[in-house]
């Protein structure tokens, strides 16, 4: 019981760690990791329910601890290693989608790869055998899409994401919301995922439709 105790304490610190994505931003009081995972969770086990022959019970398991290694990986995105130090530059850096070589792309996500592998390793080397490696199992998984369960958490874990930049572009006016369309254009295929874009995108670009 005392890892336990342990583990559980160290995932509370999710609760305050803001997602990297909304502070680069100039996002105030962004949502924590914790929080993203809470939605993310109920949108997989929701819209998973619509896939027939998918894994719930899998995909819920995946949804709750795919980010729990940033405890201490750290919360990071492409592009940090070329975001501008200027606030005025950076602000307009974040109106594009950077396109990254395959070589870029390659090595950008093997290191992030290797960070957060090693951040979930040492968050969870004190748990029981058996849910240690069904953890290591599913974040696995969730990283290379080596199931039907794994492909589609990581379709919906970013769908989460985009509807949140949507309703903080509502709110504020930030992020910009052109970078996000595009990139919805490019990564989602599941098909009631795509149904709902059509129904986000009705409700957030038409006129008076939706206050945030």
């Amino acid at each position: 019981m005392e890892n336990l105790v342990k583990f559980f304490h160290q995932l509370g610190k999710l609760k305050e760690m803001p997602r990297r994505g909304w502070v680069i931003n100039d996002i105030k009081n962004g949502e924590s990791i914790a929080e993203h995972i809470f939605r993310a969770s109920l949108m997989a086990w929701i819209l998973g329910s619509e896939k027939k022959g998918l894994n719930i019970e899998r995909v819920l398991k995946m949804a709750l601890m795919h980010d729990i290694c940033e405890i201490y990986a750290g919360d990071v995105t492409p592009y940090d290693s070329v975001l501008p130090k200027s606030g005025k530059k950076r602000k307009e850096f974040m109106k594009t989608w950077p396109r990254f070589t395959k070589a870029q792309k390659l090595r950008i996500s093997r290191e992030k790869h290797k960070k957060e592998e090693k951040g979930l390793k040492k968050l969870i080397k004190d748990l029981p055998q058996g849910i240690k490696e069904e953890m290591e199992s599913l974040w696995l998984d969730y990283e290379k899409g080596l199931t039907p369960e794994g492909r589609f958490f990581k379709q919906a874990d970013r769908m989460e994401s985009f509807l949140q930049a949507l309703e903080y572009w509502k709110k504020y006016g930030e992020p910009p919301r052109k970078p996000w369309w595009l990139q919805a254009s490019e990564l989602f295929d599941e098909p009631v995922l795509l149904e709902l874009i059509k129904e986000i995108k009705e409700k957030f670009h038409k006129k008076n439709t939706l206050r945030v």
